[in-house]
């Protein structure tokens, strides 16, 4: 059923999760959330920007954002002779107290990471041998169609009560294929493009992002655009009945 041909009766009367989407919305969920947190942590440290495949502070940013950083530069010194003609080389201080120690962001952003991956796996697999993925978040080539992408934004703007659960509408449909098929595997894939282990494994990874730093302000603008899609799917969960929906996504079944 079409999203323009449902009526507002209709619409409400949704056929619910499968046990298995909601276990793995529930998990990916949590994962999403510590590596929110514990990735704004690790930004705090050097909140700047660059492209290409090396960048410090010696180096101009490419993106210098307005984050207070989470150390305390203790300025520029020059360090003993290194070099047989006395040259010296230079090196920055910082000194650390309790909060600014984000080793802990690190472990807990690379174990996030990978509860996202696995998960995401199971859920694509799942998705792909149920017809989970082709029935209900494939738009269909009838739903195509610049009339119904007006008439799902008019429903949308009119706040008519959405399904708990598929069918879903055009604009659903396409925003988690954004996310499913093209922003979540982009994180996956530009954060390993930072791992020092991943990269001396399989060099080849920062080289597809045109270096480290690039694979780095990529993650952060894809991290960036899945905050924006996360609050919009929290607003429009509020505006399309919270309860209707939470129950949906818990309990499964018609609601």
């Amino acid at each position: 059923m079409s999203s323009q041909s449902r009526t507002p009766t209709t619409a409400g009367a949704g056929t619910g999760h499968a046990r298995w989407i909601r276990v793995t919305h529930w998990i990916l969920a949590a994962s999403v959330l510590t590596l929110g947190i514990s990735g704004f942590t690790i930004l705090m440290a050097h909140p700047r920007l660059y492209w290409g495949a090396v960048g410090n502070d010696l180096t101009p940013a490419l993106i210098e954002l307005p984050v207070s950083r989470n150390y305390r530069h203790g300025g520029w010194e020059v360090s003993t002779a290194s070099f047989p003609d006395g040259g010296r080389a230079v090196s920055s201080i910082r000194t650390y107290d309790i909060l600014n120690e984000n080793s802990w962001a690190r472990s807990l952003h690379f174990l996030a990471a990978w509860f996202l991956v696995v998960t995401g796996a199971i859920y694509l697999l799942a998705g792909i041998f149920s017809g989970h993925l082709r029935r209900d978040l494939l738009p269909r080539r009838g739903e195509l169609t610049a009339r119904a992408m007006w008439n799902d934004l008019t429903a949308h703007a009119r706040k008519r009560p959405a399904p708990g659960g598929p069918p879903y509408g055009l604009l659903q449909k396409g925003s988690y294929c954004a996310v499913v098929f093209l922003g979540v595997p982009l994180m996956v894939l530009t954060g390993w493009a930072m791992s020092p282990a991943m990269n001396a494994a399989y060099p080849f990874l920062s080289g597809i992002f045109g270096g480290t730093q690039s694979a780095r302000t990529i993650h952060f603008c894809v991290f960036v655009a899945l905050i924006l899609f996360f609050v919009a799917h929290l607003v429009m969960v509020g505006l399309s009945g919270f309860k209707r929906q939470m129950r949906a996504m818990t309990l499964g079944g018609h609601t």
